[in-house]
């Protein structure tokens, strides 16, 4: 991060971040209380709308990270895609829509696609139509519903590259290259391996 604003990473519990109260109402209802490391130090830079990199463990609670702040700045009366996630696999896909449709499970009206391959357009196809704030997917899968105009990220706010490492591993990079070609200039930034 180049900038040098100064932001309290010694926070330790949800409800001392300005979450919305039907985020941490949700929280509380899961059990979640105290942040882990990653959280504590990616989720105040995310909430400020800073642009994020951020490495952790497997299980260290990297979804919550992202998708806790990245939750707070969407407006389910707005029914495009607001915040939009890749995965390099169709099973971390579904784990992260999974994830973030239980932490927005307060946020009235949230819709949440899950945009993968091996799957029919048709139903991926209704979730956008039905105006999904929330778009997780894989890179192939994202690009296709790019191509076929069924996506359109004018109204995006963040974008997510969940397990970047493993995309570019996997050799992803020219996809995740056009993908981010077709992100709006002013969409936070966010990459967790």
């Amino acid at each position: 991060m180049n900038d040098t604003t100064k932001v309290d990473t010694h926070l330790e519990k949800f409800s001392e971040l300005s979450l919305s109260k039907e985020l941490i109402s949700n929280l509380e209802s899961l059990k979640y209380h105290s942040m882990t490391q990653v959280q504590a130090e990616s989720l105040p830079h995310i909430l400020q709308g800073k642009d994020v990199i951020a490495q952790a463990k497997t299980g260290s609670g990297k979804t919550a990270a992202f998708g806790l702040p990245a939750l707070s700045k969407i407006d389910t009366n707005i029914r495009k895609p607001q915040l939009m996630v890749l995965a390099p696999t169709r099973e971390l896909a579904m784990q992260v829509a999974e994830a973030i449709e239980s932490f927005g499970k307060n946020m009235k009206g949230l819709r949440v696609a899950t945009l993968y391959g091996g799957q029919s357009y048709g139903p991926q196809f209704q979730q956008l139509e039905r105006g999904a704030q929330v778009v997780v997917g894989t890179p192939g899968r994202l690009m296709d519903h790019l191509r076929r105009k069924s996506l359109k990220l004018n109204d995006l706010k963040v974008c997510v590259l969940d397990e970047a490492d493993e995309m570019l591993n996997m050799g992803f990079l020219e996809d995740i290259t056009w993908t981010l070609d077709h992100v709006p200039d002013t969409t936070q930034m966010c990459l967790f391996s």
